[in-house]
């Protein structure tokens, strides 16, 4: 499996903008081998930044979905709406919604579900925050996490690309060691028993990308604030 680069942009970047940023990051990253790049802008950019990288190595992902198919849910994105305009991928389950939007297991467990139904593949972020590491919890977060989230979808776990995001290192510039990192990505390895990809996310930056990719156990990025900018990214993807 190539390692993926994935790039975040969260609410950041209106349509005109977001191309503007494809455009120089195709111009400053060429043409590249052994690695998968995942771009993840807003919903509104999803349909010109998919027509960008349509004839591309470059693939597409949404930041969210709902549950259901279809139906009255103002202001939610159906996983369809997402397949239309080329998405291949989609986050569930990010930090960010489980704190700030209360998403909880049985939400995100629903999402995964629909996903791998109608053929998205899931970026499933787990992650504990700074109080549950200091107080020894990480393991025992992460585990309600792996198996409140894959409750009946375990034997398809394989299918799913799994995010390590500490909560304490998203936005914050503090990152997990390497050594960290990889610990956490083993144990995860460990509960999930089939063989899967796992990124880790958590301040990315050109400064400590070579760092992380040297650990075995790492096998890709989701990268935040330093997508934003074409040059960081571009360093971000041609990691060595």
């Amino acid at each position: 499996m190539e390692p993926i680069v994935a790039g975040n942009w969260k609410m950041n970047k209106e349509p005109g903008e977001s191309r503007a940023l494809v455009q120089r990051l195709m111009e400053l990253v060429g043409d590249y081998k052994d690695r998968l790049v995942i771009l993840i802008p807003p919903f509104t950019s999803l349909p010109s930044i998919g027509e960008l990288v349509r004839n591309s190595r470059m693939k597409l992902g949404g930041q969210n979905m709902h549950w259901e198919r279809s139906g009255a849910y103002t202001g939610e994105i159906s996983g369809f709406f997402l397949k239309a305009v080329g998405c291949e991928y989609v986050v569930i389950g990010h930090s960010e919604r489980r704190h700030i939007m209360g998403e909880t297991d049985d939400m995100i467990n629903r999402k995964l579900r629909l996903a791998l139904e109608i053929g998205l593949i899931p970026i499933f972020c787990i992650g504990e925050t700074e109080k549950e590491r200091e107080s020894g919890k990480t393991e025992t977060v992460i585990a309600r996490q792996i198996k409140e989230g894959l409750k009946d979808i375990e034997n398809e776990a394989h299918k799913i690309v799994f995010a390590y995001e500490p909560v304490w290192a998203i936005g914050t510039g503090k990152t997990a060691t390497p050594r960290q990192a990889a610990e956490m990505h083993q144990y995860i390895r460990g509960m999930i028993k089939k063989p899967s990809t796992i990124l880790y996310g958590g301040s990315v930056k050109p400064e400590n990308i070579d760092s992380l990719m040297k650990q075995e156990e790492i096998q890709g990025v989701l990268v935040g604030g330093a997508s934003l900018k074409p040059e960081s990214f571009t360093r971000i993807i041609r990691f060595e």
